[in-house]
């Protein structure tokens, strides 16, 4: 049986989301004037999560700091982000793809895959179909998507990223060498900035220059996995099964590109806190634990470094893997060092397990554990903003100069 994969992206998500909000409750359509989701106009903070059209066309860019986006567009329009109602809209828009999709793929809050594999009798034409499901969501509910078309979920998913808004592409495999190979390296689905410019060092500057790359050369370039995986995206390749269920997550890992580089102590562990915090957080909702914790940082000259430590025990309580992760961040940062993004990991996970019980309880993990649960259940009710852990805050300076002291004696 032929496979037959439909790739469904939300054209700029948060965005269209929150347009259709207000378009239903005779607002004004934030995607036909300048306007981005993300920031706080009055203190000019946060980063642009999402653009209109027109606010593209002025050079607002998905991911820049609010500052910068209002200083090309002073009219910019500023939506705050409002994650209840993305979650509700992402929703909405896979149930309707389960109406037409015997197995449907959650990929992100904006994305998913459909296996429309063996649904000829009811769909005979794949792009009629997709345009109905496409017409569906934009009619029902009021934002549109892209629809991709392929045999496997790379092609699908690389077509879905042409032209837009409200589309439908077909990227089969004999459209390879007309559609895919004359895309640059760097589009191709898994591509990242830094690999982008090694090929590009290898005079690798096309998907069909990758495709046609000796696999060997590109397995020394980049890593055996690395280099056989991007080899066979770039000749179409990808055996990948949709899954019903997303696979079970085996860590857990939340990083920040930083707006203003880090300079300070201070600084330094609040942003650590909080990336403690929000990982600690999602592995908990899936009722996981970590036996291993990680941390990983970026200098502003590109430098990457991390570093890792393994648990006598599992743990979902959030001030112990704050406390590890600052240990971890001091024994890799030198403290003057500008620091670009930071980054915290949870790995070795494990669920469902039995906890070994002391005899003598430990009051003060009991407390935290407790602590946990009832932020836990008010952001659960509230939303994730409704609190906010203050940790890094008080301590940081003593623990900076603690860590600074041990460095030098250890120098010494």
């Amino acid at each position: 049986m032929r496979r037959l994969v439909f790739h469904i992206d939300v054209n700029s998500a948060y965005l269209s989301w929150e347009s259709a909000r207000r378009v239903s409750e005779g607002g004004e359509d934030l995607r036909l004037i300048p306007a981005a989701v993300g920031g706080d106009r009055e203190k000019r903070t946060g980063v642009v999560l999402a653009k209109s059209i027109p606010a593209k066309a002025r050079g607002v860019q998905t991911g820049e700091p609010i500052a910068m986006a209002l200083r090309k567009c002073p009219e910019l329009v500023l939506a705050k982000p409002d994650f209840r109602l993305y979650e509700r809209s992402s929703k909405a828009f896979m149930d309707i793809c389960r109406e037409y999709a015997p197995v449907v793929e959650k990929y992100s809050i904006d994305e998913c895959f459909l296996d429309m594999s063996g649904t000829e009798r009811l769909y005979p034409d794949p792009l009629a179909a997709a345009n109905q499901i496409k017409n569906a969501i934009r009619g029902r509910l009021g934002f549109t998507v892209n629809v991709g078309i392929s045999e496997n979920k790379v092609l699908a998913k690389m077509a879905s990223d042409f032209e837009k808004p409200d589309r439908v592409h077909t990227l089969y495999p004999q459209e390879i060498p007309e559609k895919l190979w004359p895309l640059p390296a760097g589009s191709l689905f898994s591509v990242g900035r830094s690999t982008a410019e090694r090929l590009g060092k290898a005079h690798i500057r096309t998907v069909g220059e990758l495709a046609r790359y000796d696999l060997r050369a590109l397995q020394s370039m980049l890593g055996a996995k690395a280099g056989q995986r991007l080899h066979e995206y770039a000749n179409g390749i990808d055996p990948s099964p949709v899954l019903s269920e997303p696979e079970e997550a085996k860590g857990y890992s939340v990083s920040t590109t930083l707006e203003e580089d880090v300079t300070t102590w201070e600084r330094a562990f609040q942003v650590l806190a909080a990336l403690a915090d929000s990982a600690a957080s999602h592995m908990r909702s899936e009722g996981a634990k970590t036996s291993c914790i990680s941390v990983a940082l970026r200098s502003n000259d590109f430098k990457n470094r991390s570093h890792q430590k393994k648990l006598a025990e599992p743990t979902d309580i959030t001030p112990e893997i704050y406390r590890v992760s600052k240990q971890l961040f001091s024994e890799l940062w030198n403290g003057t060092t500008p620091l670009r993004a930071l980054g915290v990991s949870l790995a070795e996970v494990s669920r469902g397990g039995c906890e070994q019980v002391s005899l003598f309880a430990d009051e003060g993990r009991e407390r935290e554990r407790r602590l946990d649960q009832t932020v836990d259940l008010l952001r659960s009710r509230f939303g994730a903003g409704s609190i906010m852990r203050g940790s890094a805050m008080g301590e940081s300076h003593r623990v900076g100069r603690k860590y600074r002291a041990q460095e030098e004696l250890k120098r010494k």
